[in-house]
């Protein structure tokens, strides 16, 4: 058996990275029913993006690299700064205050064991004599 890694990956989230570490902190490590479990029942607002990446990742470990459920484990889940929005608000005198709306880069790596298949022996050709 080896170890397979699955990336899924999702960026520009209206979120601000702050806030989306406090979840991604509670599901790091644990295996993936373990965390979708976790992720159901979390009232913050990026407990639902977060769950759908580890849909995505879910997927692309099964349609790719043929893993089951049972095997996998989030192994390394990182929270990057992506760009930030910037607005303005206008206040009093004619002046205006800056507004930063911040986003989320979210890279969700899934470790899994992969059985690999039995290789056959190549056939050898009898020699005629």
């Amino acid at each position: 058996m080896s170890q397979v890694s699955v990336t899924a990956k999702l960026s520009r989230l209206r979120i601000a990275p702050r806030k989306v570490r406090l979840v991604a902190d509670l599901v790091r490590g644990k295996s993936v029913e373990e965390a979708r479990q976790i992720l159901k029942y979390t009232i913050r607002a990026s407990a639902q993006p977060l769950a759908k990446l580890l849909d995505s990742a879910i997927a692309n470990a099964r349609h790719n690299y043929k893993l089951d459920l049972e095997s996998l484990r989030i192994g390394r889940i990182m929270v990057n700064q992506g760009p930030t929005y910037k607005r303005f608000r206008p206040e009093s005198r004619g002046r205006t205050a800056p507004i930063q709306k911040k986003t989320s880069h979210i890279s969700l790596t899934l470790i899994g064991q992969s059985e690999e298949p039995k290789k056959k022996a190549p056939a050898t050709k009898k020699k005629k004599e």
